[in-house]
């Protein structure tokens, strides 16, 4: 199983629209949101015959029983992530990393750990199509953890696969490049795309996974778009096109169609980059 993985080093690059778009494309019977933080590629997905749910447990949390608890405030002197509240002692679910200090320094063994629910694991199939996806509670600290279970609904599902990965260098994109065949970076021509196109290179090339590159809205900046095109020449990156901004992006979004389905200059763009994709894939 081939597994394409869309990243993008800042939020709002366009990178789920450019997903959508090659999903329609190559008509992959396999395709996962791993944005667990605020996933939004079922927008424009359309609907789904079947549904699974289930929920994602969280790293165990403690628990103070009041029933038990003699109000020493050992657990509040030792908590150094001020988890703990006073009158009565009971613990900040959000505040608190499971450390279980303060289950060792409780004389009357009133601290226990429980496993908490973060968020939920989805998983909806269309005919032989299935999208996994899932949502993590506000909070959460676990991304990384609930993007492998994202991953692994998916896997031998079909021989093809993508994966619509978080923006950003973080945990859950560090576990979305974990086993996958090729990244697709879709960067944009700003100072800030340009800086967080750089660190998303690192960590992938540290993991040795293959990397190309795009730049999205390339006519709002043409002079930093030629910066990035440079970049990729120096760096020995596969450098494949870029798309111009278009209003029909904006007018696609809110009426829940994807770029290819509206048609214009830039799902041309989006069409032209698919067939190198597919080659720079074919390729590996």
């Amino acid at each position: 199983m081939k597994q394409l993985l869309l990243l993008s080093g800042k939020g709002g690059t366009g990178k789920t629209t450019v997903a959508t778009g090659l999903i329609q494309l190559s008509q992959a019977k396999a395709y996962a949101d791993c944005d667990v933080d605020a996933p939004n590629l079922h927008l424009v997905l359309g609907t789904f015959d079947n549904h699974a749910t289930k929920p994602y447990y969280d790293l165990p949390k403690a628990v103070i029983d009041p029933n038990r608890c003699t109000e020493c405030g050992l657990c509040y002197q030792v908590c150094r992530f001020d988890a703990i509240a006073e009158n009565p002692y009971r613990v900040i679910p959000h505040l608190c990393e499971g450390c279980t200090f303060c289950t060792h320094v409780c004389p009357a063994e009133a601290i226990s750990l429980e496993e908490t629910v973060a968020g939920t694991i989805e998983l909806h199939t269309r005919g032989d199509e299935t999208f996994s996806t899932a949502t993590l509670k506000m909070g959460s600290g676990t991304t990384g953890l609930l993007v492998t279970e994202v991953k692994k609904q998916i896997k031998d599902k079909a021989e093809f696969a993508i994966l619509d990965g978080s923006p950003g260098i973080g945990c859950p994109v560090i576990a979305s490049l974990t086993g996958v065949d090729l990244v697709l970076m879709v960067a944009e021509p700003s100072l800030s795309g340009i800086s967080d196109l750089k660190r998303v290179i690192q960590n992938a090339r540290q993991l040795q996974v293959p990397i190309c590159v795009i730049v999205n809205k390339s006519d709002v900046n043409e002079e930093l778009t030629e910066r990035i095109r440079h970049y990729c020449a120096k760096e020995a990156l596969p450098f494949l096109g870029t798309i111009p901004y278009d209003r029909e992006a904006v007018a696609a979004i809110n009426s829940g169609q994807s770029l290819i389905e509206r048609g214009g200059p830039a799902s041309e763009a989006i069409q032209e980059i698919y067939h190198k994709v597919m080659k720079e894939l074919e390729a590996l």
